[in-house]
């Protein structure tokens, strides 16, 4: 429910903190005093379209902030949840508007797209009234109205996931006889390649090696006799290792009367010896990879030949040719043992078909057999709303050949506004006046079920004479013991049912140069006194006074 409002900035609204409770709030005041005003700057905190206009003369920009207190599990805890957001219990919906037409949105004080505001502030409120948009039941959700009133909610959750598993089967299905189709075309081809590379047998990695080897042995030629060469230098006859040796020998047995001049010479041969040693040991390794087999050459370029032939015919790099070959194999082999799969799929699509086509004939027949009881409903509440004449029908048609998510049914709500006149579409048949009591009619019905948490009813009242505006506030009432109720109204008989009062006026300030809007709580003498205004006019009368006190003591009756 909304708990505050605060408006910044907007148009005549300099500064204003309104505070909410449950059951029916009623704003009343003169005409122009600023209601509409009030209306749209809640409507622009839910997300409404922003507009330059709306920001107060002289200021830089203005700010409207709608705080909620929302129960767990509500619809818009999971926005938040989907868009990251921190769900605290509480609600701020903030909406800055700048001078420049720019707006600004945040929900507890992180940015967030308008989009988002939107999403969140249409599960949170519901703005209905004579003329404005956001007042007609939109027809792509009459069948969830429909579904909330007969409590049907677990059986589409149901439906839901028949129809993923419909989807996925046949996504399946269709993804095996595309490829079976395909692979027939190319079967011929197909078995060709797959034997070709199964005979060559490609390898990942093995043209890089076989190179790699390739190279070595072309370079080994070129130097073997330079490796030769130097191996008989290092370690060969010519080798100075062995008078390197002998030399170290005679000077480590002269060590002991001269260590001084003769360590340092000893280490530095032993350096040199392990050195060349060392040396000795790479050419002797460089000569064993240079010799090689002129036929083991020839093995390799063939290989390496066949390899990229292979790779070219089949524009694959030679690395991608192991994969192919897998990959022609299995689809020779689909062509081959894909029939039995073929037929497994169909058996598995068909069933998940038939799954679903029971559940959604049974939830359109409980849809139907639901909606002659809405019917019922929303009718009884209608004479007394001066649409006694009227008919309220809901309209199901189940058309198998257009599934979906939440079943086979179009739903729509029809009404037939005098006898003998043609029935059709609420929002095209109904008036504004009679809209807004069918709206009411129907919200009534569904006050506990399908329904935002707070409703505000913008002058659903208008042209109406006592009787009926006594039992458009009676319905209003009754919403608002299950739901939060706000009511802009021009009728004495709405606002004497309201368990809150809030009088908006308009004050001259700075000496009459410019005038701001005000919301003031009314209580007790207040309050009789201001719907005394609303029965009399411009002076109140004793009389007046007395029917107000009258209605107000009906109210509580």
């Amino acid at each position: 429910m909304l708990a505050r409002l605060s408006i910044r900035d907007i148009v005549l609204i300099e500064r204003l903190d309104i505070e909410f409770s449950r059951g029916l709030a009623v704003l009343t005041g003169e005409t122009g005093a600023g209601k509409s005003i009030l209306l749209d700057a809640f409507a622009l905190a839910l997300g409404g379209r922003g507009d330059s206009g709306l920001v107060r003369h002289g200021a830089e920009q203005g700010q409207v902030t709608a705080t909620f207190d929302v129960p767990k599990g509500h619809p818009a805890t999971k926005i938040l949840s989907e868009n990251g957001l921190d769900d605290t219990g509480e609600m701020i919906l903030r909406r800055v508007q700048l001078a420049d037409g720019r707006t600004r949105a945040f929900i507890n004080d992180q940015s967030i797209s308008v989009q988002t505001l939107k999403a969140v502030g249409a599960v949170l409120v519901e703005i209905h009234g004579q003329h404005d948009e956001r007042a007609l039941v939109d027809a792509s959700t009459h069948r969830q109205l429909l579904d909330a009133f007969a409590g049907l909610e677990k059986e589409v959750a149901a439906l839901e996931t028949l129809w993923e598993a419909r989807r996925t089967a046949n996504h399946a299905l269709g993804e095996h006889r595309a490829s079976m189709e395909r692979a027939a075309r190319e079967a011929d081809y197909l078995r060709h390649a797959a034997d070709e590379l199964k005979t060559l047998k490609p390898k990942d990695g093995e043209e890089t090696t076989l190179a790699e080897r390739r190279t070595i042995m072309m370079q080994g030629e070129k130097i073997a006799s330079d490796l030769r060469e130097a191996h008989e230098a290092v370690g060969g006859n010519n080798s100075p290792v062995p008078a390197l040796a002998a030399a170290v020998r005679r000077l480590e047995r002269r060590a002991a009367n001269s260590p001084a001049l003769v360590e340092p010479a000893v280490r530095a041969i032993d350096i040199a010896i392990n050195a060349l040693e060392e040396a000795d040991q790479h050419l002797s390794a460089a000569l064993v990879a240079a010799d090689f087999d002129p036929a083991e050459l020839e093995r390799i370029e063939e290989r390496l030949f066949a390899l990229r032939a292979a790779s070219r015919k089949y524009s694959t790099p030679v690395d991608g040719l192991a994969a192919l070959a897998a990959k022609f194999v299995s689809d020779v082999a689909l062509i081959d043992a894909g029939a039995d799969r073929l037929k497994k799929l169909e058996a598995a699509a068909n069933e998940a078909d038939q799954r679903y086509g029971a559940a959604a004939e049974k939830l359109s027949a409980a849809r139907i057999k639901s909606a002659e009881k809405l019917n019922k409903a929303v009718n009884a509440e209608l004479a007394p709303l001066k649409l006694e004449r009227a008919k309220f029908t809901t309209q199901v048609e189940a058309d198998a050949k257009s599934p979906g998510p939440q079943g086979i049914d179009r739903v729509e709500f029809w009404v037939q506004t005098n006898p003998g006149t043609k029935p059709g579409p609420l929002m095209k048949v109904a008036s504004g006046g009679e809209l807004s009591r069918f709206l009411l009619a129907l919200k009534v019905v569904l006050a506990d079920r399908g329904s935002a948490p707070t409703l505000v009813f913008d002058e659903i009242d208008t042209g109406v004479g006592g009787a009926v505006a006594d039992a458009i506030g009676s319905r209003l009432a009754r919403l608002a013991g299950q739901v939060q109720v706000m009511a802009v109204t021009h009728a004495p008989q709405v606002a004497a049912r309201a368990s809150q009062h809030l009088l908006i006026s308009k004050d001259a300030l700075d000496k009459g140069k410019r005038v701001a809007t005000r919301v003031n709580a009314l209580a007790a003498d207040h309050r009789r006194e201001e719907i005394a205004r609303m029965l009399a006019g411009a002076e109140i009368t004793a009389e007046a006074r007395a029917a107000a006190e009258r209605l107000l003591r009906a109210a509580t009756a």
